[in-house]
């Protein structure tokens, strides 16, 4: 048969993104960490532990490497559509980087992020740490607890990544409709 091409095909090549729709990664968004072979979600909430953005990525990927692209995936938009931003932002000492840092500080947020212990100088270049502000940082850990009982998220059945954070999405709505609708109105 001519115009058909046989054996194996591009890598990432699939059906994915043909239509204008966004990319799939070509490694799925799967990748070895020492816990094994999964992935990472990266979550943005707000103060009272509701969901604002998810991302996902491989496993072997740092999640300081992401914080930029989930941070930016937070819609800020306030009333009359004016930008709001958020005061602080908490992160536990996987984001207590430089780069992490200055990205704050442009745009005015206080980082509330313990230094590592192989940084130098006082709060690795943060010289103030809101240990109570810390504390409530907990609110983000409440809100993945959550998503890891939700069986489809937890065992991820999906082979493609984007229709993984499609799952995640629709776990993350049903979080937010049982916080605005508890009685199931």
């Amino acid at each position: 048969m001519r115009g058909r091409e046989f054996g194996p095909r591009v890598p990432g090549g699939g059906g994915s993104g043909e239509k204008g729709g966004a990319p799939e990664p070509g490694d799925h968004a799967l990748g070895r960490s020492r816990g094994g072979f999964g992935t990472k979600i990266h979550v943005v909430t707000d103060g009272r532990g509701l969901p604002l953005a998810v991302k996902v990525s491989p496993g072997q990927s740092h999640e300081s490497q992401s914080f930029v692209d989930v941070m930016e995936a937070v819609p800020l938009r306030g009333p009359r559509g004016r930008a709001r931003r958020p005061e602080r932002v908490a992160g536990d000492k996987g984001y207590s980087y430089g780069f992490i840092r200055r990205w704050l500080h442009r745009r005015k947020v206080r980082p509330v992020i313990p230094q590592r212990k192989d940084q130098v100088g006082g709060r690795g270049g943060c010289r103030e740490f809101d240990a109570r502000a810390y504390r409530s940082r907990n609110v983000i850990e409440r809100c993945v607890g959550w998503l890891k009982e939700c069986r489809r998220v937890a065992t991820r059945f999906e082979k493609l990544a984007l229709n993984y954070l499609a799952v995640l999405k629709l776990a993350l709505i049903e979080r937010l409709l049982r916080v605005f609708f508890p009685d199931g109105a």
